[in-house]
C-alpha cells in the first residue's frame, strides 16, 4: 500500500469500544475497510470528516515523510520509541462536547497521556518533511494563539505539546443547538467506557494514496 502521510495514533484494541467507534464513523482504521453505520438520520453527514481518519486519538499529527527517510525506517523508529516509553492511565473516558464537536475525553490526571504524546511528537519528528508555505498558510488561517503559532512553526501542527488535548473524535463541528441531540444519540450507542482508561499501545497509521483514508500500518505496545 502506498501512503501520502503518516501519523501516530491511539487506536482502541479489539473490543466493545473499538467496535462502537468503527460502526459510528463507518470506517475501520485497524482493518482498512468500510463498516455499515447505525441507522440514525444524518449520521453519515455528521461523521463525514472524521470518517477518513477512523476512530482514534492523535498522538503525532499527520505528516509527509521526509525525502531522505523510508517507511521501513519510520516503522523501526516508532517501534524503538514505543519500547522505551511507559504506559499511562487516567480515571476513565467521558462523552464530551469539545467546542462544537463531540469526542471521548480522558478524566482525571492526564499528565501521563501528555507525556506519551510529547514523546511521539519529539522522537519521530526527524521523519517529518517540513511543511511548505501553502500548508503553513492554511493552518495559520484558523484562530491560533501566539503559543499555537509557535508550535506550528516548531512541530508542523499547532495543537501539540502543552497545547495538546487527547480526544477520540466522534463528529464534525455542528451548530450548538444540535449538540444535545447528537450527544444523546452517541450516548445511546456507547458501551460501558473504560475506568480506568489505560494507554498502553500506539499505532503507526498511513493515509492511503488511493482514497485518502487512514489505515493501521503497525501497532506497538508501550514497554518503558
Amino acid at each position: 500500500m502506498s501512503y501520502t502521510r503518516f501519523a501516530v495514533y491511539y487506536i482502541p484494541a479489539d473490543g466493545p469500544l473499538a467496535k462502537f467507534g468503527t460502526k459510528w464513523l463507518g470506517w475501520d482504521v485497524a482493518r482498512g475497510c468500510a463498516v455499515v453505520q447505525p441507522d440514525i438520520a444524518g449520521l453519515t453527514d455528521v461523521t463525514e470528516t472524521p470518517r477518513k481518519y477512523g476512530f482514534h486519538a492523535t498522538l503525532k499529527p499527520p505528516f509527509r515523510l521526509a525525502e531522505s527517510r523510508a517507511e521501513a525506517q519510520l516503522i523501526t523508529a516508532v517501534s524503538m520509541m514505543a519500547a522505551g516509553c511507559a504506559a499511562a492511565q487516567c480515571d476513565g473516558l467521558a462523552l464530551t462536547a469539545m467546542g462544537r464537536f463531540l469526542a471521548l475525553t480522558p478524566q482525571g490526571d492526564v499528565s501521563g497521556i501528555g507525556r506519551i504524546a510529547e514523546t511521539c511528537v519529539q522522537e519521530i519528528d526527524q521523519f517529518r518533511a517540513a511543511p511548505d508555505a501553502a500548508e503553513l498558510k492554511r493552518r495559520s488561517k484558523t484562530r491560533l494563539s501566539d503559543r499555537q503559532q509557535t508550535m506550528l512553526r516548531a512541530w508542523g501542527h499547532p495543537y501539540v505539546m502543552d497545547q495538546f488535548r487527547f480526544h477520540l473524535t466522534l463528529t464534525e463541528r455542528m451548530p450548538k443547538l444540535a449538540i444535545p441531540e447528537w450527544k444523546a444519540h452517541a450516548a445511546a450507542h456507547l458501551p460501558a467506557l473504560p475506568a480506568p482508561f489505560v494507554l498502553d499501545a500506539v499505532a503507526l497509521v498511513g493515509e492511503r494514496s488511493q482514497d485518502g483514508r487512514f489505515e493501521l500500518v503497525q501497532r506497538f505496545a508501550l514497554g518503558g
